[in-house]
């Protein structure tokens, strides 16, 4: 028996990264998963591996910044299985985040970027609730980030927008919480997905190290922990929790920062060959 045998669950962005780690293990707990991604190949692929490790999955191409895509993937996964019970809201390539502040920053990057990272969590759960009513409640899971947090120079609209949804997750929380409806967000700290592995990190292992040192538990994270939290977020274990920001971050945001700086100026003294990841 799985944790979540008969429930329904949509993942945006589940092609790969978070959403896909995610969507394969709510699958292994008993999940059917309705896979949206924009990469419509890759959400396709992860949706037939699932399959062929017996579980249920489809996938369909969504451009989240889209109000009429969000509103069909949720028909979608309502026709095809009679009912909605989870949704996380993932779906974001973190590699195509503009820099700048408000400066630097153009208007309609501020819009298109805000579209996917704010007004698509907005869009989702509007059509989600109502199906999730039908069947006497469920649980939303939305993603934000250690930057919901804190704040840092050069990412203005990113850093903004993860903000704005810790605080529509509370809202959301409170307004839905009488129908049954948990609404929780992860934050998680750097995650190395096949993305950044690949674009970030696979030229500069040292980098990787030096990135790895300045965590509290000598790592940076895997898809694969988001995926075990969000799985926890939705299950039964997790029944009076709402409204909360699950931080997932190996310890990374809880450092003092002269700590902090003290441990780089360690390691790069005993690594001068380290290829520094800024």
């Amino acid at each position: 028996m799985g944790r979540l045998d008969g429930k329904v669950a949509i993942v945006t962005g589940g092609a790969q990264g978070i959403g896909g780690a995610t969507a394969r293990r709510l699958a292994e707990e008993g999940a059917k998963v309705l896979i949206a991604d924009i990469d419509e190949v890759m959400a396709e692929k992860n949706a037939e591996g699932i399959r062929a490790a017996g579980n249920e999955a489809d996938a369909v191409r969504v451009d989240v910044s889209k109000h009429s895509d969000i509103r069909m993937m949720v028909e979608r996964a309502v026709e095809k299985w009679g009912r909605l019970d989870i949704l996380f809201s993932n779906a974001f390539d973190v590699l195509t985040a503009g820099s700048g502040g408000a400066v630097e920053v153009s208007e309609e990057d501020w819009d298109s970027q805000m579209a996917v990272l704010l007004k698509a969590i907005f869009l989702a759960v509007k059509y989600a609730v109502p199906e999730m009513r039908k069947v006497g409640g469920g649980s939303i899971v939305n993603v934000s980030s250690v930057h919901g947090m804190f704040g840092a120079p050069g990412v203005l609209v990113y850093e903004t927008a993860k903000h704005a949804v810790i605080g529509a997750t509370r809202q959301m929380a409170t307004e839905y919480g009488p129908d049954g409806i948990r609404v929780n967000a992860v934050l998680p700290g750097h995650m190395l997905t096949e993305r950044l592995r690949e674009h970030m990190w696979k030229d500069n292992p040292s980098g990787l190290e030096f990135f790895k040192n300045q965590y509290p538990l000598r790592d940076v994270g895997r898809a694969e922990d988001i995926a075990n939290a969000v799985l926890f977020l939705c299950s039964d274990e997790a029944s009076f929790i709402t409204g909360h920001p699950l931080v997932v971050d190996g310890g990374h945001s809880i450092q003092l920062q002269e700590n902090f700086g003290v441990r780089q100026g360690h390691y790069l003294q005993d690594n001068p060959e380290t290829q520094l990841p800024y």
